[in-house]
């Protein structure tokens, strides 16, 4: 099975190839049967809105790193509700892990036989920011009280 990094730590992949469907399929399945999905980076979430309580995964696949509509994505899913795993996969830069993971991202999967220990070491480049997020709703003023 693949690897990826799942909650800060290296897992193999838990979901067997076939059971993540392109949103589509999905959409296709009556009562939308499955519970994984995958979104390209220029499709929209809204259609997953009324049932984020039932999805466990959603995949958002990065199609060029410089598109950042899967950013913006990952913030409305999380700020919608979404609980379940978020998983960022495809071309995306090892830089871009550390903001992703503020946008609302936990897992992700790199298209290229990426060293998974080393881009561990990226998800804390900064230990402090300024503004509010995912992983810290608070603006850094509002904190320092």
């Amino acid at each position: 099975m693949p690897e990826l990094i799942h909650n800060g730590a290296i897992e193999n992949d838990r979901w067997p190839p076939g059971h993540i469907k392109s949103l589509e399929q999905w959409l296709a399945l009556p009562g939308h049967a499955f519970t994984a999905v995958r979104l390209e980076q220029d499709e929209s979430p809204a259609p997953l809105f009324e049932d984020l309580g039932v999805i466990q995964l959603i995949v958002i696949n990065f199609t060029n790193f410089m598109d950042g509509r899967a950013f913006s994505h990952a913030r409305e899913l999380r700020d919608k509700g979404y609980t379940g795993e978020l998983r960022a996969s495809g071309s995306f830069l090892v830089d871009q892990l550390h903001y992703l993971k503020r946008c609302g991202f936990d897992s992700f999967e790199f298209d290229e036989d990426y060293p998974l220990a080393d881009a561990l070491a990226h998800f804390s480049v900064f230990d402090e920011h300024y503004q509010a997020a995912m992983d810290e709703p608070e603006p850094l003023f509002r904190r320092r009280r």
